[in-house]
């Protein structure tokens, strides 16, 4: 019995001492922890390169339910990063300063993979398109691009419109 008792406190000496030999969980700072994610390649944000300063949501559920609540209209931007067309847009929209300033004005979402939403593709899935949703969570149809057969394609060229 004694034999057992002298096991029994060897082995919780044992234990209490491994659990107070390991290290105390390190702290993550926000900052290094980005850094290690990012360095390879060039920060990655939510605005993919679209305009680093505008607020942008993650998700369609997000952009839906902040419009709702700010009663601002929703600019949904469908891209791809190898795509030319999306990166001349790109390109375009983040250089233009009355863009930029008019981006404000909406809640931003630019997305880099295809939904299976039909409102987000009433024409197609096609590259890059944008679409505008008003506050009642209406698609705009009205707002559209100049080309007939892709109502939501924008290029360059048209910053302006």
């Amino acid at each position: 019995a004694m034999e057992k008792s002298y096991m029994s406190v060897f082995l919780l000496l044992v234990a209490l001492s491994c659990a107070l030999a390991k290290e105390p969980p390190k702290k993550e700072t926000k900052a290094p922890k980005e850094t290690k994610e990012t360095k390879p390649k060039l920060p990655q944000t939510l605005s993919r390169g679209w305009g680093d300063h505008l607020i942008w949501t993650q998700t369609y559920e997000e952009a839906l339910f902040r419009s709702k609540t700010s009663n601002k209209p929703v600019m949904i931007i469908h891209h791809l990063d190898d795509c030319p067309h999306s990166q001349a847009l790109k390109k375009a929209f983040a250089e233009n300063k009355e863009v930029q300033k008019l981006a404000e004005q909406f809640v931003l979402l630019n997305l880099v993979y295809e939904t299976t939403d039909k409102n987000l593709s009433p024409d197609g899935q096609y590259v890059p398109r944008i679409l505008f949703i008003d506050p009642t969570l209406t698609v705009r149809a009205d707002i559209t691009g100049r080309y007939s057969n892709r109502l939501y394609a924008y290029e360059p060229s048209d910053m302006p419109l």
